[in-house]
């Protein structure tokens, strides 16, 4: 109750406003909140559908396991259960410069800078993204199954999260949890990394406790991260040549070269390592740019560092989170100096 009265309040103050970007935030954050169910009791139900029970104790149990072996925070998060009706929760814009891969940042109350924008209705993000676009930048809109709220209201299941494979749906719940641990402002890809390796790292070692065959899932996983090194690689090749002085129509014909080598290399991955197996083929469909490689980058940029930094650590799950704190401490130059040196460092890859 005393969050709802908070976010009353925060509404009518925002109402005052000319300009209420945040009405919607916190209208949607509402309906997220009041549709929530108590998990407990949901369980007790006789006639509750037999998939989503199943979903709904997995859950249970991984936020059990995210804090008695992840360390994670143990809260009533992930203790309700909400049915919002549609598929995603959230459509995040993205945008960058067409000739830059620095992300563009929106600064928000609260969290500082982000590198997205994230609207509750679809349409309201398409119209701001054509907005961005008409004023040159490039653009992608992606939907959202879960975010976090950063520890400022107990976060529900949500059913777009429900969409997953069971494994998938563990590892969400520690990805969010972890944002719950630690979030740095005005640092995306510090934050998603942090997040997708405590996600990764985290499922390996809840499949392990469960006794659960994982050959499957470390197919899926070895592949998220070769797709994940083509795209990284592709936007570091980008990088490289909005550095140079190209006259504009030369710069964008070989930036168009260089996506369709990226579409290239993809076709030839998927053919020859993976025989044939095609998981990303709608992300490839669709239209490619600056701003759609940032959101693959954003989430795998500094993943390797944090692998280093974990094994670094003994694979010690409390040295691991006194470590990250240090560095989540560290000024914005000194936090990327460091994990520079932990992709170079033997064993680490080269980043950005």
């Amino acid at each position: 109750m005393r969050a709802a009265r908070n976010l009353l309040t925060a509404l009518f103050a925002c109402s005052l406003l000319s300009s209420c970007y945040y009405g919607q935030l916190l209208s949607g954050q509402w309906q997220v909140l009041s549709q929530a169910e108590p998990i407990g009791e949901l369980l007790q139900q006789a006639d509750l559908d037999p998939v989503l029970r199943r979903q709904l104790a997995l859950v249970q149990a991984a936020s059990s396991f995210a804090g008695s072996e992840l360390l994670l925070p143990q809260n009533a998060s992930y203790q309700r259960y909400a049915d919002l009706g549609r598929d995603y929760v959230v459509w995040n814009v993205y945008a960058a410069p067409e000739f830059s891969v620095a992300a563009h940042q929106w600064c928000y109350l609260i969290v500082g800078c982000l590198a997205y924008r994230g609207y509750f209705d679809m349409a309201d993000a398409q119209r701001y993204a054509q907005q961005l676009a008409a004023d040159g930048l490039d653009t992608h809109v992606g939907p959202v199954a879960a975010y976090s709220t950063l520890g400022w209201f107990d976060d529900p299941l949500l059913n777009t999260m429900l969409r997953r494979s069971d494994a998938s749906l563990a590892g969400l719940v520690f990805h969010e949890l972890a944002h719950q641990m630690l979030f740095v402002e005005g640092d995306t890809a510090f934050n998603e990394s942090y997040a997708s390796f405590v996600e990764l790292q985290g499922l390996r070692s809840w499949l392990v406790q469960r006794d659960e065959s994982s050959e499957q899932i470390e197919i899926g996983l070895q592949r998220q991260a070769q797709f994940a090194e083509l795209v990284v690689a592709a936007r570091s090749r980008l990088q490289k040549l909005y550095q140079s002085a190209l006259p504009a129509p030369q710069m964008r014909a070989r930036k168009q070269a260089v996506i369709e080598q990226l579409r290239a290399d993809y076709q030839s991955l998927r053919e020859t390592r993976w025989q044939g197996a095609d998981p990303y083929q709608q992300w490839f469909a669709d239209p490619i740019n600056n701003a759609k490689l940032n959101t693959v980058a954003l989430y795998n940029q500094w993943l390797p560092a944090f692998e280093r930094l974990y094994r670094d650590n003994g694979s010690d799950w409390a040295r691991f989170h006194l470590a990250t704190a240090v560095l989540a401490a560290q000024s914005g130059d000194e936090r990327l100096a460091t994990l520079r040196r932990l992709l170079e460092a033997p064993g680490g890859t080269d980043g950005d």
